[in-house]
């Protein structure tokens, strides 16, 4: 069976959507391991509840950004992960790690990139008056939320919605479409191949399998 390590930094809610569908069997995975920048993420607690290993590492334990990302790496190695999931992981990852692990890492962002990669993103559609937001699956290369795009969902945002309601909505396709693509790259059918995502062989367009 393969392998997954999920990263997060906070409540871990993705994390809840992937254990659940790898208890489910509908990612024929085991997640070997989560790891967290942050003590206090409730992410952990969840992980424990089930008695998959967790391991924190703080920035300032280490001298630098590469060391803290390499004693992760080695970390990660040791359970020969098959793919590390970013759900929620807050710290950008060294082009020294993203290059180890290429073609397996794979990170969901709230928004439609290109557009509003970084934080705030909710905030950020609201204030420009958008009509729709959503959310992007892509893998991770060295540029920040910059890999290739496997999948993204849109959501509609109404005239009278808050950051919450938008937010809230976009967790929903979050929860549907994360478990999927992962399922997708553990039964071998999504791959990354010279910076382009190949979906069961054939190289999908630049935004990914776009899903309304």
């Amino acid at each position: 069976m393969k392998k997954i390590a999920v990263l997060i930094s906070g409540q871990g809610s993705n994390l809840q959507a992937i254990m659940d569908a790898c208890e489910k069997g509908f990612i024929p995975a085991k997640i070997v391991c989560v790891v967290s920048n942050k003590m206090d993420a409730f992410g952990l607690e969840r992980a424990k509840s089930v008695v998959i290993p967790t391991n924190v590492f703080l920035r300032r334990d280490f001298m630098n950004n590469q060391e803290m990302d390499r004693a992760i790496g080695d970390y990660l190695e040791s359970f020969n992960v098959d793919l590390i999931v970013l759900a929620g992981y807050m710290k950008i990852l060294t082009p020294e790690f993203t290059q180890r692990f290429q073609g397996k890492i794979l990170n969901i962002h709230p928004s439609l990139l290109p557009k509003y990669a970084g934080l705030n993103t909710y905030q950020r559609a609201l204030e420009t008056g958008d009509t729709e937001h959503g959310t992007t699956i892509h893998f991770v290369n060295e540029e920040v939320d910059g890999g290739a795009i496997v999948l993204q969902a849109k959501v509609p945002i109404f005239p009278n919605d808050n950051v919450e309601d938008i937010e809230l909505r976009t967790r929903e396709q979050e929860y549907r479409i994360y478990p999927m693509v992962i399922k997708w790259f553990i039964e071998d059918r999504l791959s990354l191949k010279a910076g382009i995502a190949y979906l069961d062989g054939k190289p999908l367009p630049e935004q990914g399998y776009a899903c309304e």
